[in-house]
């Protein structure tokens, strides 16, 4: 491999696993370039509420991540792009890369003008289509890039263009292509992160029935200040002040029917989640229905303090049923309480499910093929995915083939369910991995 091939690293997803690890590795004085489908970095995190257990904001954390990637000459992004080919070379990968049309250039100040002049409106994949933006919108504001962005599907065009007349600094081009770039680099990583288990999978649970039975990742948009309620916790069928709800533990996880592995992160996310409805509304119920709850380590005080909540109930057991009120909206839960051995149902405002964690790419085509387990977790510099015990006992859980793996890494929650600090010190050590594979090839 050639110095000057050898001295670039693409990393493919830009949420906090890929920004921590391209930093790390641009500090070090080799270029990286950032490949993120979304038009802003920061995947899941920016969509967060708070962090456990300190419960702060992670737009703090982010705003710190941004500002030494703009700071940083050798750090590329490259926004609205996918990958959709890559091949090996003799001098370390050929990298094919499609980037959607933004419809907004680089003159666009963020100034807003344009969005109080269009007509069309479209859901808001950032809060979890739980509101509606205008057709061209910021995507959060701490956006990086931070510049407003045109969703083509929902704008009229040509037809329209009230947004065109409208910009000052001739920053929107409705006519805008999509590009095709060639890049190559001498290492990849992947940092393709996670997204939720689809609800409407766990058919006892009536996820698509209720708009008041929602997901942990949409409490998440609730209850921040940017979200679709502005940090108030209503009840979406009727935004009435939430009194009573049911969080329900293992929605989805550990369930040979689904996901039969736990996913790690939902017993902190949801207690954490409880501190917000009580912050909200101290005198709401609320009750958590577990399997086990997993808060291991230094977690542990924050799930014995959460127990002296005394309008906190915690009850073990799997929740077999909630239903709706046809006329109420209200919710019944149904589970069996094992310790006292009673059949409990609990009438609550909303519900709360905890999905598990599957990677991102669990139901794509990878661009290039390297070793995934049967849940879709990959983890390329340990061919025999010795982390996942399922794959010593049956071989066929892992998807090979016979290409060469040098040179490609991955790195947080695409290897495994973990949460963000976890992610934070695996990007540190997989920037090392990289940085020592390529100073051995040159």
């Amino acid at each position: 491999m050639d110095k000057k091939t050898a001295n670039k690293v693409i990393v493919i997803g830009g949420g906090v696993s890929g920004i921590c690890t391209a930093i790390e590795i641009a500090e070090f004085g080799y270029e990286v370039t950032i490949i993120e489908k979304d038009p802003s970095l920061g995947g899941r995190v920016a969509a967060m509420h708070q962090y456990f257990p300190k419960l702060c904001p992670p737009y703090c954390g982010l705003e710190i991540y941004y500002k030494r990637l703009r700071t940083n000459s050798l750090i590329n992004i490259i926004t609205l792009a996918e990958v959709e080919n890559i091949q090996p070379t003799d001098n370390g990968f050929s990298v094919s890369v499609n980037v959607a049309p933004s419809g907004v250039n680089e003159k666009c100040t963020a100034c807003g003008d344009c969005t109080d002049v269009c007509p069309n409106e479209r859901a808001s994949n950032f809060d979890y289509n739980m509101r509606k933006t205008k057709a061209i919108y910021l995507p959060h504001e701490l956006a990086n890039p931070y510049q407003y962005f045109i969703d083509l599907e929902a704008c009229s065009g040509s037809t329209c263009a009230k947004c065109v007349k409208e910009c000052k600094y001739q920053a929107i081009e409705l006519d805008m292509k999509s590009r095709q770039l060639d890049l190559s680099a001498g290492g990849i990583i992947f940092a393709t992160g996670w997204k939720p288990y689809r609800a409407d999978n766990i058919e006892n649970l009536n996820y698509s029935t209720s708009p008041n039975i929602i997901t942990n990742v949409m409490m998440e948009r609730l209850a921040s200040s940017n979200g679709p309620t502005s940090g108030e916790i209503l009840r979406p069928s009727d935004n009435k002040k939430v009194e009573s709800v049911a969080f329900v533990q293992c929605a989805g996880s550990r369930d040979e029917n689904h996901l039969p592995f736990c996913s790690s992160v939902c017993c902190m996310a949801s207690l954490k989640q409880v501190n917000y409805v009580r912050k909200y509304n101290p005198d709401a119920q609320i009750f958590v229905f577990y399997i086990d709850l997993r808060t291991p380590g230094r977690y542990e005080d924050f799930l014995i303090n959460s127990e002296k909540d005394e309008k906190l109930k915690l009850v073990k057991g799997k929740v077999a049923n909630i239903t709706e009120d046809a006329i109420s909206k209200d919710l019944t839960v149904t589970a069996e309480d094992v310790i006292s051995g009673v059949k409990h149902q609990q009438k609550v405002d909303m519900t709360v499910l905890a999905t598990g964690m599957v990677p991102t790419t669990f139901d794509q085509e990878l661009p290039y093929t390297i070793p995934r387990d049967k849940y879709g977790f990959y983890n390329p510099d340990n061919p025999n995915n010795l982390d996942n015990p399922d794959n010593l006992d049956n071989p066929d859980n892992l998807e090979t083939n016979n290409s060469s793996l040098k040179g490609i890494f991955a790195v947080g929650s695409c290897k495994r369910p973990t949460d963000v600090t976890s992610c934070i010190k695996d990007s540190s050590a997989t920037a090392l991995k990289a940085i020592n594979y390529l100073r051995r090839e040159v």
